[in-house]
């Protein structure tokens, strides 16, 4: 009796070994390294924030640069025409000049003639018109007389107003050309020392974008010093996980035959221990956690697995590429997520891979598949194998996206 108790309770130890959680011994190690691969991708995150707000930064200068280059341009072009302008007055001045002293020459020219007929007039002894007019001999040389002295009157007069108003017409002439010469060299200096802030400013902007060059440089120094860290975890997680794998499949192996060792010494089988494990279509099983909506959008997604892949396709069974499988999973359960890989990188809200749930995007480089829980995906792979099951950890992960 006492024997067959010893049995008994042999065989009900190997039944409860056989349902301990795979790969035990590993699972802190394997979580810390999970912990720091996602601590070392938020600070990956964080880097590729700072690389794209630099960018974004840099490319504001580059747009200052140019438009101070344009404006540079447009100020030197104004120097050159108004340099051209200048000389041009400068030539309008020096012809006015000379039709002023033109003007001149001829006021001379006509007082000098004027003096000489009134000191001709005072050697002949005709001190006055009136005079001339005494000694007329008769009325008609009276008239004649003073006939020639309107006539010569007339012609002094004339000629007199006509040499003011060209003189004055020339000044006016010549005094508006200074005026506008003096405005063209006060324009030209203006825009000389516009000219040389605007260079001194490019100058600066020109540095500022090199400095982005710099800081662009060490953010992506420090970004690839992550992506490394990352991957070597990613392998080292790989590698545990295959450990862990093969030693509980040994343990699981060993602890059946053990328990069908005592089983057959007891002369009974109690139960039956038929724990088949299935990786196709609808028979993966999803474990519990997370939303409802989740578990849901992973149980239908396993149910195509088999399906064949095809680079552009959106159909769940006539085929799909990885993106094209994850679209039309969400729409099937009633959630609209982007068509390409890139943009569902951006979906939703995003979460630590140590966080996630049955339901979520895990999002790679090119690459997008449905998290099914215990570490493993369902997605679209390759045109050889279609769609199937693989390890979340297979490749490094960017991000982890929640629709539902």
């Amino acid at each position: 009796m006492k024997k067959r108790v010893v049995k008994i309770i042999s065989v009900a130890m190997a039944f409860i070994m056989t349902f301990l959680p795979p790969g035990t011994v590993y699972a802190s190690t394997i979580d810390e390294i999970k912990k720091q691969q996602a601590e070392n991708q938020n600070k990956l995150n964080n880097v590729q924030g700072q690389i794209s707000g630099l960018q974004g930064q840099q490319s504001k200068v580059s747009g200052e640069i140019d438009e101070l280059d344009a404006n540079l341009v447009e100020i030197i072009a104004s120097v050159d025409i108004i340099k051209d302008e200048i000389v041009e007055k400068e030539e309008q001045i020096d012809k006015t000049e000379a039709e002023y002293e033109e003007a001149k020459k001829q006021e001379e020219e006509q007082y000098a003639a004027m003096k000489l007929r009134i000191k001709f007039m005072y050697e002949q002894g005709d001190v006055s018109y009136v005079q001339l007019l005494i000694t007329s001999s008769s009325l008609g040389d009276m008239v004649n007389k003073a006939d020639y002295i309107e006539q010569l009157y007339e012609y002094d007069r004339k000629m007199l107003e006509e040499y003011q108003a060209v003189k004055e017409h020339v000044q006016e002439v010549w005094n508006r050309l200074e005026d506008e010469k003096a405005e063209l060299e006060a324009s030209k200096h203006e825009l000389e020392e516009e000219q040389a802030h605007m260079e001194e400013l490019l100058d600066a902007k020109k540095k500022e974008y090199e400095n982005y060059n710099v800081q662009i440089a060490k953010a992506k120094q420090e970004a690839a010093a992550y992506k490394t860290k990352i991957k070597q975890q990613t392998a080292e997680i790989k590698r545990l996980e295959e450990e862990a794998r093969k030693k509980a499949e040994e343990e699981r192996k060993k602890r059946e035959a053990e328990a069908a060792a005592a089983a057959s010494n007891g002369g009974s089988s109690s139960g039956s221990s038929s724990s088949g494990s299935s990786s196709g279509g609808s028979s993966v099983s999803i474990p519990s956690g997370g939303s409802s909506s989740g578990q849901a959008i992973a149980s239908y997604a396993c149910q195509f697995i088999g399906n064949p892949y095809v680079a552009g396709g959106t159909s769940l069974t006539d085929g799909a590429d990885c993106s094209g499988f994850v679209w039309r999973v969400f729409k099937d359960k009633g959630y609209s997520v982007p068509r390409t890989s890139w943009e569902i990188r951006n979906a939703g809200s995003g979460v630590d891979y140590s966080q996630a749930q049955p339901g979520d995007i895990i999002c790679y480089a090119g690459h997008v598949g449905i998290y099914i829980g215990n570490g493993n995906i369902v997605h679209a792979s390759t045109e050889r194998t279609g769609i199937k099951i693989t390890s979340a950890t297979y490749k490094s992960i960017l991000s982890v996206r929640r629709i539902a």
